[in-house]
């Protein structure tokens, strides 16, 4: 452990921004490979939740089926209790003996009747709401079934991808996977942060013609002296990313053409 920590500190700015720059090549070319699968796996995700939505839709329907059907039962039920103590109350009927009875009576068929026709009602509901939840069953399974072909397209489609890039994905984040274990954690996790935040995945550019090779702001002169000293990480002012003179990062940065300068003041002197 105490040995890592001496490599660590033993390990020059250059070397550890050079480890970065081989790094972010690798960590680039896994982006352009995920990049050509395009929305594929978002699209996969999508459809497989669409699909787990349908099944918990099409559950829920179906136990609400099962207590309406209960209630149905429970209903029908009680019409019978109610029409049983309606025929009770006529044979009661048959026998008062004054109007007082016989109002008593009649007043306690007409609410069993009432009962009645409230528990009707209720089944006629259920019954209703049954239908209504029987159908949108059905459209759910259709549109499941939908979704499961179109799910069956796009991994075929994906997996077509993955399977043509998938030894070059893994040769390279080997590569990577090698090259973070030389990088000290404290450099590694700032540059991941940076790389996460940054728009295309750069943690580390080069300087181009005197701009940031990622948000390409202009440099000062003395921090592209800096830059170029390797005495200490730089990152830009502007977007924060780490920045590397292309000469460590082994890119030759274009020759600008200059046009020769016309030699005529001293022509015209001589002429003089």
């Amino acid at each position: 452990m105490a040995t890592d920590k001496k490599q660590e500190k033993e390990r020059s700015i250059e070397e550890r921004l050079k480890a970065l720059y081989t790094l972010q090549t690798y960590l680039s070319d896994i982006d352009r490979i995920k990049f050509l699968r395009g929305e594929l796996p978002h699209e996969v995700k999508d459809l497989e939740d669409e699909i787990i939505r349908f099944d918990t839709r099409i559950k829920k329907h179906q136990e609400e089926i099962v207590d309406l059907k209960d209630l149905i039962s429970r209903k029908t039920g009680e019409i019978e209790e109610h029409k049983a103590k309606i025929a009770k109350y006529e044979e009661q009927i048959n026998n008062v003996r004054n109007n007082r009875e016989f109002a008593f009576l009649e007043k306690e068929k007409e609410y069993e009747s009432l009962e009645i026709e409230l528990a009707e009602k209720n089944i006629r509901d259920a019954k209703a709401k049954i239908e209504q939840k029987t159908a949108e069953i059905e459209n759910a399974r259709e549109e499941k079934t939908d979704n499961e072909h179109i799910l069956d397209e796009k991994k075929k489609e994906l997996n077509d991808i993955v399977s043509e890039t998938r030894e070059q994905e893994e040769a390279i984040m080997a590569k990577a996977k090698d090259l973070e274990e030389v990088i000290d954690e404290r450099t590694l996790k700032a540059f991941k942060r940076i790389r996460k935040n940054a728009r295309n995945g750069l943690g580390i550019v080069t300087v181009q013609r005197n701009a940031c090779g990622g948000c390409f702001n202009r440099i000062p002169p003395q921090r592209q002296l800096e830059i170029k000293m390797h005495k200490k990480v730089i990152v830009c002012e502007y977007c924060g990313r780490i920045m590397i003179d292309g000469q460590l990062a082994g890119i030759e940065e274009p020759v600008q053409e200059t046009t020769p300068k016309r030699k005529t003041s001293r022509r015209k002197a001589a002429e003089k």
